[in-house]
């Protein structure tokens, strides 16, 4: 393919001089060749061919970059963009010995050229194709000094993102710039859920009629986002017939690329008739720093253009900036180049022989043999240029892409934000937020107010239903059963029912009008599935749903659902039957276990006030016999607060205190219980709720058609064979009715919104256990659907105002049985409910006990103590006997005897003789104390 591009070039040009003679120079060259390839008759053209002939001013002035070196440069015409004639211009340019070249101007013509430029190794650096397509893998030689489109439909679909909007119409060039950069900003709205809905090319070269044709096509659609991405050549023409289609006006937004600010840049002022028609126009800058450097320049321009126009000075754009900065990276490229001690040399491919003929002359078509090394300096260049920091990433990228947001208000722009790869939309300028780590959170994107087409601050909703006559075709379940919710009146196309209400209600509160049909679904004889429902909209069989149409996991996987209108979940439904009183019903309020542990502490508090009371209390003194028995009434007879027995003892006081407060929790809760068992009327099941069906093997129904089937089978793991479906109410009636052991079911499982009407005239079922799943019902779209959103807002408004109440109420009112309460199961009072007061009450025993045992003890010491001969020590067991005989015996009577034996002391050691009496009374004292404490009881 290129062999036949070099051939056409050779016989176009019929031979082209080759005066140079291959020779290796051992010096640097005087003078380098570089090309410029741009259509120099186009304002872009002009810019560049200014930019570039300044640049080789200043780099030629200047010794320190290529020392005595100059730039000598060629300028091609690319002859406004035709393609065969932009290659054989190309060709010419490379037989001129070029070292390398700067464009070409159009993506198409880069695409095409930079097969040859790697077949010749000749380095193309442009900074106006911007196709994102036109890689460094594909294209070695093609080295982009701008922006890739990549980065640009990156900042657009973050953009629409931003504003929430999800669909846009693409209008662009049909070529390879166009197409491809369509490509790449569908890929990235995708990764945003939002799409291009509808693609409008157009011809480069189409007149205002052909582009009419096509804005008129893109005014039937629903979408009013446009995405503009042109050329500055055709790019405002389509903007004007936009404006004489009222396609300017409030409710569309037009977002054009950075054609639209190059040409305000480069032809500003504008006059008022093309301001006009871009009023409210969002269009992308690149964005180069506010720098010195870029000051200086923007102050040499209009010096630079004065003269050199035929309609006065040009405005400078980001084209004639990176034009400029192109050749200084090009020219210190050169100047590593040469100080690594490289040469400038071509040769002649040899395989380009067999190419060879009279009328052919293919020795001006030369290989740039140092061109790969000329390549790696330039992806080497680290500068700063007027365009900021100038820095390739490996991927052959510049660094730090970034673009201003511009607003076409009035007579200029405003600047609304900047777009950075690094943190997304900021009002910040990109320099300032480098230095912080990366934010792309959505509470960190932020732009200022935007005037909107129409002079309009309020964002456009970016979407209207097409004006083409065409109704939305909204499926509707031909229900047999539950027919409040949704039903069809026989014989018509009506449709009426709780659902059809809301949403008619809902559709009343929308700001704009919606075109509909409703569509029936099922064949009215058994109840449609609903998740086959949601499927056809996704196959584009209906553009919405509406009835009851529960919203679970797998089907918001294939819609949109609104907002739910109201609340459901799965619950079961059993019979009941009543239940009969007994001999025992007394029993009933506790569990085994409380009346266990309750009669445990009846004994157990009996115990400790007698231990306490024993030794100060006549009440608890006596026979063994007569003790127990006065134990037992005391402790029983405090169940009703009638003891005769009074506590005498501050222990005992304080222990009776904690346990009576007991007995008057559990007294109180037990007769209420006990109240309510024989008061009220009880019902129950053998079925206690989805735990109890799990475990057993009996039959469960549900209503056919509903997800209900599903979730038992695949999220509870009950067995399939043991699923019976149910067509209607009265079908559910009678299988359990029949029960499972005569061909029915034990269980009916269904939405609570069904339950609540089924119960509402059947007294003899009941819910038994807890709602087991939390769902709603919504109205299904299409995935991202903008209709689903405002649906929502309306169901929204409507539960705020009271009306979706009042819906309900009309349709779905309680009846009969509904309110019956009717309670399965008593609630009896357990162990747990009442553990924190035996836990106080056992707590208050062991330290009365303990409090009662340290005073015992120094009793005992201090009115037995013990014998201080060795030999005469008692053994352990006598010294227990001695301490619980101590412990029967009344405290006063202990110290009634201790007093008796201090007053003999005394008397004792006044009559007896100084020398014996100590010895006598040590012997009387030893004898004494053993005997009171051993023989006294």
């Amino acid at each position: 393919m290129i062999r036949v591009w070099l051939v056409v070039f050779v016989v176009l040009s019929n031979g082209f001089s080759s005066n140079g003679v291959d020779m290796v120079n051992s010096t640097i060259p005087d003078f380098v060749n570089i090309g410029v390839l741009y259509s120099f008759n186009t304002s872009v053209g002009r810019i560049v061919k200014i930019a570039v002939e300044a640049a080789v001013k200043d780099i030629n002035s200047d010794p320190s970059i290529l020392g005595k070196t100059k730039l000598k440069v060629s300028l091609q015409e690319d002859s406004k963009y035709r393609g065969f004639l932009s290659i054989a211009e190309a060709l010419q340019l490379m037989a001129t010995r070029t070292a390398a070249i700067i464009g070409p101007q159009t993506s198409t013509t880069a695409h095409v050229i930079s097969h040859i430029a790697n077949e010749l190794q000749v380095p193309l650096l442009s900074f106006s194709a911007t196709d994102p397509t036109l890689s460094s893998l594909q294209f070695p030689f093609f080295i982009r000094t701008a922006f890739s489109d990549i980065y640009q439909m990156t900042a657009i679909a973050d953009l629409v993102n931003y504003y929430g909007w999800r669909e846009v119409i693409a209008v662009y060039g049909d070529d390879d710039h166009g197409r491809n950069g369509m490509g790449a900003l569908g890929d990235k709205l995708a990764e945003r859920r939002c799409k291009i809905s509808f693609k409008a090319p157009m011809s480069p070269e189409a007149s205002r009629e052909e582009i009419t044709d096509v804005l008129v096509q893109v005014a039937l659609a629903e979408s009013r986002v446009i995405v503009l991405h042109a050329s500055t050549a055709w790019g405002p023409k389509v903007l004007s017939v936009a404006k004489s289609l009222r396609m300017m006006e409030n409710g569309y937004v037009w977002i054009a690329t950075n054609f639209l600010s190059t040409r305000l840049d480069i032809d500003s002022p504008l006059s008022p008739d093309v301001t006009d028609e871009i009023q409210g126009v969002i269009t992308l800058r690149m964005y180069i720093p506010d720098t010195k450097l870029k000051r200086l320049f923007a102050s040499r321009w209009k010096d630079l253009t004065i003269g050199k126009t035929a309609n006065g000075s040009l405005g400078l754009s980001t084209y004639g900036i990176f034009a400029y900065d192109t050749v200084y990276v090009l020219a210190r490229a050169l100047d590593t180049f040469f100080k690594q001690g490289n040469q400038i040399t071509f040769s002649f491919d040899s395989k380009l022989s067999q190419l060879r003929g009279d009328n052919m002359h293919l020795d001006a078509v030369k290989i740039f043999n140092e061109g790969k090394l000329l390549r790696k300096s330039i992806y080497e260049v680290n500068m700063t240029g007027v365009s900021g920091p100038f820095k390739y990433t490996s991927d052959g990228n510049l660094v730090n892409p970034a673009y201003e947001i511009i607003n076409v208000i009035g007579t200029g722009t405003r600047r609304i934000g900047y777009w950075s790869n690094y943190s997304g939309l900021s009002i910040l300028p990109p320099e300032a937020l480098y230095s912080k780590p990366p934010n792309r959170s959505s509470a960190s994107q932020k732009l200022l107010t935007v005037i909107w087409p129409g002079d309009t601050a309020e964002k456009p909703r970016g979407w209207v239903f097409p004006n083409n006559g065409r109704l939305l075709k909204i499926g509707v379940p031909k229900r047999v059963s539950y027919r409040e919710f949704v039903s069809q009146v026989q014989g018509t196309d009506v449709f009426k029912g709780f659902c059809i209400d809301v949403f008619l209600s809902a559709v009343n509160l929308l700001p704009y009008a919606v075109p509909y049909k409703f569509i029936p679904y099922g064949d009215g004889h058994s109840n449609p599935s609903n998740t086959e429902l949601v499927r056809l909209i996704t196959a584009g069989v209906f553009d919405a749903a509406v009835g009851d149409i529960t919203i679970t996991t797998e089907r918001t996987k294939l819609v949109d659902f609104t907002q739910p209108f109201i609340e459901s979940g799965l619950v079961v439904v059993a019979a009941v039957k009543k239940t009969e009183s007994n001999a025992w019903a007394f029993l009933t309020p506790f569990t085994p276990m409380m009346w266990t542990v309750t009669a445990i502490f009846f004994l157990v508090v009996g115990a400790v006030v007698w231990i306490l009371e024993h030794r100060l209390n006549d009440d608890f003194r006596g026979p063994p016999r007569k003790q127990i028995v006065t134990t037992l009434w005391f402790s029983f007879s405090t169940m009703f607060f009638a003891h005769r027995e009074n506590t005498v003892s501050t222990l005992g006081r304080f222990v009776l205190l904690i346990w009576l407060f007991v007995v008057l929790i559990i007294n109180s809760s037990y007769t209420a219980s006990l109240t309510s068992i024989l008061t009220v009327q009880q019902l129950s099941s053998p079925i206690k709720g989805i735990e109890s069906l799990i475990n057993s093997k009996e039959p469960i129904g549900y209503l056919q058609g509903s997800f209900t089937r599903n979730y038992l089978i695949e999220e509870i793991g009950i067995d399939e064979s043991r699923l019976v479906p149910l067509k209607t109410p009265e079908e559910s009636t009678k299988a359990l009715e029949k029960g499972p052991h005569k061909g029915g079911v034990a269980a009916y499982v269904d939405e609570r919104a069904y339950i609540e009407l089924f119960l509402s005239s059947r007294c003899d079922f009941t819910v038994v256990g807890q709602e087991f799943t939390r769902n709603g019902w919504g109205f299904a779209f299409p995935r991202d659907s903008p209709l689903a959103v405002d649906m929502s807002t309306a169901i929204l408004e409507l539960a705020e105002n009271g009306d979706l109440q009042r819906i309900h109420d009309k349709w779905l009112l309680s009846r009969a049985c509904l309110s019956q309460g009717a309670k399965l199961e008593v609630d009896r009072l357990n162990l747990k409910s009442f553990w924190g007061l035996y836990l106080v009450c056992g707590l208050a025993c062991l330290l009365a006990l303990f409090t009662y045992l340290i005073q015992t003890l120094r009793q005992y010491n201090k009115h037995c103590p013990k014998e201080p001969e060795p030999s005469r020590q008692s053994s352990g067991s006598s010294h227990f006997r001695t301490f619980l005989s101590f412990v029967d015996e009344k405290e006063e009577i202990v110290k009634s005897r201790s007093k008796r034996r201090q007053m003999e002391r005394m008397s004792y050691r006044s009559t007896s003789e100084v020398g014996s009496s100590i010895s006598n009374n040590e012997f009387y004292q030893s004898s004494s104390n053993r005997i009171d404490c051993t023989n006294d009881i």
